[in-house]
């Protein structure tokens, strides 16, 4: 590959991708196609919620829900493949879909589910306003089932319920620092790294966790962040390390045009 003359200078830059193992690849792969070194320490391990049991009573009266809300790839996978390994689980065909953001979508499409709904921002206040007042709808007794991480934010069935919605909340996984994150990071630092990527809020409390386990100060000096979003970016800021650039478009090629803008210019 040809790098263009302003991305030259890229060359060498070593970033921390904070992703999940199963997640890190197409990130990375961008940014060595940049030119850039990719230090993978994933500071995220998906698994199983600590019960299935109230997703299960959910899917078993899915035919009830009028909407089905998915936040994540991971909820799509963790949902289909509790579906799957069970022949008394099926999806509704008559309940709407919505996801948030385009890799969300699809992994429902790729599971065969459609997609009724991708808000403009993926970030959760987008779909509640996409799905408030961009459709008109009246929610007002409506049905809604919210399968997501155990550690997820509440804006979503807040702001429904507010509207008149009946929401159900259903752990779909949960998010877990993996054991030898804070080995790795301290690995990763032994030498110098220009910039860390935040794909999500939990990379943010899950890294800082694992740098105060392998004893290391949370920020970390002379290192810039960046970060998918604004609410990434709220967390980040929540833990004293204010972001140097934000993704315009919240998504992997956004992250990745936001880490080639901020270190040709740093």
């Amino acid at each position: 590959m040809t790098l263009p003359d302003e991305t030259r200078s890229l060359r060498g830059r070593r970033i921390l991708v904070t992703r999940a193992v199963h997640q890190a690849g197409k990130l990375s792969e961008g940014l060595r196609e940049l030119g850039v070194e990719s230090v993978e320490v994933p500071v995220l391990e998906i698994r199983p919620p600590e019960s299935f049991a109230p997703l299960d009573a959910a899917l078993h009266k899915i035919a009830n829900y009028d909407w089905l809300i998915f936040t994540s790839a991971n909820t799509v996978r963790a949902v289909v493949e509790r579906v799957a390994g069970s022949s008394n689980l099926l999806f509704s065909a008559s309940a709407r879909i919505a996801a948030v953001g385009e890799a969300t979508a699809e992994a429902l499409r790729t599971a065969g589910l459609p997609v009724d709904f991708v808000p403009k921002n993926y970030v959760a206040e987008s779909l509640v306003a996409g799905l408030a007042g961009g459709q008109s709808l009246n929610w007002s007794g409506k049905r809604v089932l919210l399968a997501r991480a155990s550690t997820a934010r509440d804006v979503i069935p807040d702001a429904l319920r507010a509207a008149g919605a009946e929401v159900d909340v259903v752990d779909a996984y949960r998010n877990v620092l993996p054991a030898e994150a804070p080995e790795r990071l301290c690995e990763a630092l032994a030498q110098q790294i220009d910039a860390a990527i935040f794909t999500s809020s939990s990379s943010v409390t899950h890294l800082a966790e694992a740098a105060a386990r392998a004893g290391i100060a949370f920020p970390f000096t002379a290192v810039l962040a960046v970060s998918i979003g604004p609410v990434t970016s709220v967390t980040l800021c929540e833990h004293g390390w204010e972001p140097a650039a934000e993704a315009d478009s919240h998504d992997i090629p956004g992250l990745i045009a936001a880490v080639a803008d901020l270190l040709t210019r740093a």
